[in-house]
């Protein structure tokens, strides 16, 4: 933390100073300069402006809608999936009520920079995900939607905000570096940034949002914090969990570093060299000879299923819970031919590969398997001895699988025949399967204010949050809700800040 006292001379005075340009960071500083339109925001954003964005830019760009005749159920449902850790109900409320107005704003807000809202539409082209019926989901979702053109429709519109406002400034390349903070008070004045390799102190009168995103990217983090031998990230490299230490300095109270695999689950996914994150496994895999082995050389769980309905959660012991896929690393696609010419193994909509660095992958899969990231063999042994695995344990998968396929024996997790084929012949393929994260949750606690709390549950002067660091999901997770409640906290950070610059 750097203290009051320790700055000298302030580089740059501002009214708010915004840490990261995702959804989150944007709605902050347009709500700030439409709340008071005399407000100076200042973005500093980690990543170049070609790479800008966070995983909001390369997300399904699904937002939950909610009509106002629903809040009830909309509370009582968010409830329910937050119940193995539950927020304060004064949040939560308070958050329904934004979400079951935000529509008409998010239509105005398009239609000024001609996006076009679409209903029913998002990572999936179907009108409604309700993903836990039994929950209370029929009640609480009217549809889902998005803002068209896509991929990242929804983080463009509000991008291209900025631009409507000359009281808004971006910084991009520019990394946050810490808080300045009074040591004996705790309010904080301001921020630390390394803005294109030159140290500079901001003074924000009315506070510092922090909107930079979680830690997904940050693989000892996820060790650390909550035991995750390997997960990887399908969004934003740039999201290593900088803001966590930082908040910790100031005295916030961390939550929601440990939920169900940060609510969003783990996807299957792979990695591919030269690249800092991963390619998600298409969503949908066509049937045939293929399926998922972990570390004994067998099958364990049902890969097949629509699990992407559910962000990767599937009922065990009666309670909802992670698709083991973390825990059972090593894992690797067995597939054959069939599969390999059957279209992309990778998803072409989302994930940051494809999104922002702009990687094609090919139709039949034959250009990843000649950069040699998808193994070839031409028996059960030979795949056995380059993916080192025993090569009777293999061969006994493989026949149990075909034996399923064919009807002769019972899948035992309950796979259906129609998205199975028997293997046939050789050549054998193979390619390895890491848990990949979508989005991270942890962060400080805030309250309906997007005010960081401290340890005793008090407000930290000049300090709020927004978006995916610290959201208030806490367990499972509704498709749509990431984006709206970034809009949600976004919009109530940005108003609160430039009501207090003003106040000041």
């Amino acid at each position: 933390m750097a203290s009051l006292g320790s700055i000298a001379r302030w580089d740059l005075e501002v009214d708010v100073a915004i840490a990261g340009c995702g959804l989150a960071g944007c709605i902050a500083a347009v709500e700030a300069v439409e709340q008071c339109s005399a407000t100076r925001v200042v973005i500093f954003e980690k990543a170049p402006r070609e790479k800008a964005g966070g995983n909001s830019r390369v997300s399904g760009q699904t937002l939950w809608i909610a009509q106002p005749p629903q809040l009830e159920s909309v509370i009582a449902y968010q409830r329910r999936l937050n119940a193995t850790n539950p927020i304060s109900e004064r949040s939560l409320r308070r958050w329904a009520e934004q979400l079951v107005g935000l529509e008409p704003w998010i239509r105005a807000k398009a239609d000024l920079v001609h996006g076009a809202s679409a209903e029913g539409r998002g990572f999936v082209k179907t009108r409604t995900i309700a993903e836990f019926p039994e929950l209370g989901a029929n009640d609480a979702v009217a549809y889902n939607a998005t803002i068209e053109p896509n991929p990242s429709g929804v983080w463009r519109t509000f991008h291209e905000h900025l631009q409507r406002h000359s009281e808004i400034a971006v910084h991009y390349d520019s990394p946050l570096v810490d808080l300045v903070q009074d040591p004996d008070g705790g309010e904080v004045y301001g921020l630390i940034a390394n803005s294109s390799g030159a140290r500079i102190a901001v003074r924000a009168r009315g506070g510092v949002i922090l909107a930079c995103g979680s830690f997904e990217a940050a693989e000892s983090m996820h060790r650390d914090l909550w035991g995750a031998e390997r997960m990887v990230t399908v969004g934003s490299p740039f999201n290593t969990g900088d803001a966590l230490p930082i908040l910790q300095r100031a005295g916030a109270r961390l939550w929601h570093l440990r939920n169900f695999v940060q609510s969003a689950g783990n996807w299957p996914a792979i990695m591919a060299p030269g690249f800092e994150a991963a390619f998600l496994r298409r969503i949908v895999m066509p049937a045939g000879a293929w399926f998922d082995i972990g570390a004994n050389d067998c099958r364990f769980y049902d890969e097949a299923y629509p699990h992407n309905l559910t962000h990767y959660h599937q009922r065990e012991h009666g309670r909802w819970t992670d698709v083991p896929l973390w825990r059972a690393l090593p894992v690797h696609m067995i597939f054959d031919g069939g599969i390999l010419s059957g279209g992309p193994l990778v998803s072409s909509e989302i994930s940051w590969n494809t999104v922002v660095e702009g990687y094609r992958w090919s139709a039949n899969n034959r250009a990843e398997l000649e950069r040699g990231w998808i193994t070839r063999a031409d028996s059960i042994e030979a795949l056995a001895r380059q993916l080192s695995r025993s090569a009777s344990n293999l061969t006994e998968a493989i026949e149990r699988f075909n034996r399923c396929a064919r009807g002769e024996e019972h899948c035992p997790f309950g796979r259906t025949r129609g998205s199975m084929s028997a293997f046939e012949a050789p050549p054998y393929y193979a390619v390895t399967i890491l848990p990949g994260l979508v989005c991270s949750t942890g962060g400080a606690e805030r309250n309906e204010r997007s005010q960081v709390l401290d340890h005793s549950g008090t407000p930290i002067p000049g300090l709020y949050e927004a978006g995916e660091l610290g959201t208030i999901f806490s367990g499972l997770y509704q498709n749509g809700a990431f984006l709206t409640e970034a809009m949600i906290s976004g919009r109530t950070a940005g108003r609160e800040a430039a009501i207090r610059a003003a106040q000041r």
